[in-house]
């Protein structure tokens, strides 16, 4: 592989955490607007729905259950490795799920706590890396946009396949690492102030390639890898196109 994260994290094993200090603070920053849909996690909001449609679509695939149950998750233990302040947590707990999301930020954690509590969502948010969990037996892990933040990529995809259940269901998202990426999520993104300065860096991203080998490694099987595209007219949509960003549905071998 060529990820700089990769490399970084294959050192004599000198890495002992995926989280990354700077990369925490700078997203713990962020926690104060994270639910509002016109602050500094805009674009995420907007990428959303996309990502929750990617997501239910394959728990309906892998567990059997009908488009139309409100609750395909009920009774399953769903992991959201760095929840943020609880976009992705709180609709899949609304799906049934009893969910767990990690992060980094403790920032993010009082936000998402701040956010879930009246609604009474079983949710259990803690400010954690995967690394130091512990916990195993989840139907559902996700991760979304998240592994070209850590320290130690390796680490962190095993953590992950330690978490997931047998038969269980792993959805992972992260920009790609090309030309069309770095001028759109970084160049473009940055100077026009959708999304904050710093929280990009292009020599951190997984081409599919890369991210796949790292999840056969710790002995998941990719099964769909689709494409996110982004227009200024009709925002973001899945697509064949993997040049910006994709999503990747993973199971056990």
């Amino acid at each position: 592989m060529t990820n700089a994260s990769t490399s970084k994290s294959s050192v004599s094993g000198a890495t002992k955490s995926t989280i990354n200090p700077e990369e925490a603070a700078h997203f713990g920053a962020l926690a104060a607007d994270w639910w509002d849909p016109d602050g500094s996690s805009a674009m995420l909001h907007r990428l959303n729905p996309v990502r929750l449609g990617y997501i239910r679509e394959a728990i309906d695939l892998h567990f059997g259950t009908e488009a139309s149950n409100l609750r395909p998750l009920a009774g399953k233990r769903v992991l959201d490795v760095g929840c943020g302040a609880g976009l992705v947590c709180e609709p899949l707990a609304r799906m049934g799920a009893s969910v767990i999301g990690l992060d980094a930020a403790p920032e993010n954690i009082a936000a998402a706590k701040a956010h879930a509590e009246p609604q009474r969502l079983d949710i259990d948010y803690r400010n954690i890396g995967i690394e130091t969990f512990g916990e195993s037996g989840f139907d559902l892990v996700t991760s979304l946009e998240v592994i070209e933040h850590v320290d130690d990529p390796d680490m962190f995809v095993a953590g992950l396949a330690n978490a997931l259940t047998p038969d269980g269901l792993m959805i992972v998202s992260t920009p790609n690492r090309t030309a069309m990426s770095k001028l759109m999520l970084v160049d473009l993104a940055e100077m026009t102030g959708r999304i904050p300065k710093g929280t990009h860096h292009h020599d951190q991203f997984f081409t599919p390639g890369e991210l796949e080998e790292l999840l056969g490694q710790a002995g998941l099987q990719v099964i769909d890898t689709t494409g996110l595209s982004y227009s200024p007219s009709h925002g973001f949509a899945l697509s064949d196109n993997l040049a910006l960003n994709y999503l990747m549905t993973v199971k056990w071998r």
